[in-house]
């Protein structure tokens, strides 16, 4: 069924901006029984991509070989704010391999965390690698590259073997050739793909519908799903909008959301991978639109329904805190395309 999706921006009775959406849904054959009109929309995978970034690492063997927990490969797959929680569970995986911050390619940029914040306000020489959001996945990037024996140096490029093995993979998975993949450069100076968004749906219904027995990859990916749901604050942090999905849906539903306006969901019961994204990039639609997405198909418990209502219409604030308005996606069901 298409649809178009929009997420509506009141002031007070005022509609005074609409974000545009591109959803679909997708089982792991790639059958989608919901899409938008762009459900083709090449874009970029940005951190929705983290759980395929982080799968080589545990589908060889090096995870269990290093001994992570599942914490730790929940923070690898993280976007997270930067808390002393955060850095502590990136710190532990540096010290096991012998690295360091330095080692780590992605760079500084200040912490959502307040109080990381605030401390690093007053004392600036203490600024770190460790707080960039993406610590964690190249943490285990690192450790990826040392347990290849892999150059660690240059680990980010697109020629290393490391990124060369993430394309590979990440395309695998969303049943696309790996050459059809744009590529480009993260914030954080790793590799991102460009691929359409109906293809990263599969990839996640690939990560949703693993199981524990197996081969080496569905049980990787089986894990990797199942660290994240138990540990969702490692994986973004308190209020961060994948960490209240999960919480509230107790990892049934496992989401990663990716800059400039993209969340991903796996729903494992189902087998069901989904995307949305939103056309300007504005990631402040992403809740409502998820909300409603989801709704569409039917996919909330009743229980997490009623938890989600600071999600479904955020409001909007003016400068002396006073609530003037809100933001609430719409729906509106297209007739069918011309056979």
């Amino acid at each position: 069924m298409r649809t178009q999706l929009d997420v509506l921006v009141w002031r007070g009775a005022i509609a005074e901006s609409r974000h545009r959406v591109h959803a679909v849904v997708c089982d792991v054959d790639g059958r989608s029984p919901l899409e938008t009109d762009g459900a083709d929309l090449v874009t970029s995978f940005r951190s929705s991509a983290k759980p395929f970034q982080c799968l080589p690492l545990l589908e060889r063997g090096h995870a269990d070989r290093w001994g992570f927990t599942d914490e730790q490969v929940a923070i690898m797959c993280a976007s997270h704010i930067g808390s002393a929680y955060h850095l502590g569970l990136v710190k532990e995986i540096l010290a096991r391999i012998g690295l360091d911050a330095e080692h780590l390619a992605c760079g500084f940029h200040m912490p959502q965390d307040p109080e990381s914040r605030t401390m690093l306000e007053r004392h600036p020489e203490k600024r770190s690698k460790l707080y960039n959001n993406c610590s964690g996945k190249h943490a285990g990037m690192l450790c990826l590259a040392l347990s290849e024996s892999w150059p660690v140096r240059g680990y980010e490029q697109p020629d290393h073997p490391l990124q060369r093995l993430m394309k590979e993979t990440i395309a695998d998975l969303a049943g696309v050739p790996a050459g059809t993949l744009g590529v480009g450069v993260d914030g954080c100076s790793a590799a991102t793909f460009g691929l359409p968004i109906r293809a990263m749906a599969r990839a996640w219904a690939r990560l949703a519908a693993a199981g524990a027995g197996g081969d080496a990859r569905e049980a990787a990916l089986c894990r990797i799903r199942t660290s994240m749901g138990r540990y969702p604050v490692a994986v973004g942090g308190v209020g961060e909008l994948t960490t209240q999905i999960m919480q509230i849906t107790g990892g049934r539903v496992t989401a990663k959301g990716g800059a400039e306006g993209l969340q991903c969901l796996g729903i494992a019961e189902h087998g069901l991978g989904i995307v949305l994204k939103i056309e300007d990039g504005q990631a402040r639609g992403l809740g409502p639109a998820t909300c409603e997405w989801m709704d569409q198909l039917d996919l909330w418990k009743p229980e997490e329904a009623a938890q989600l209502e600071t999600l479904r219409h955020p409001v909007v604030k003016n400068h002396a805190g006073e609530d003037v308005g809100r933001l609430e996606a719409t729906v509106r069901h297209l007739a069918p395309l011309p056979s």
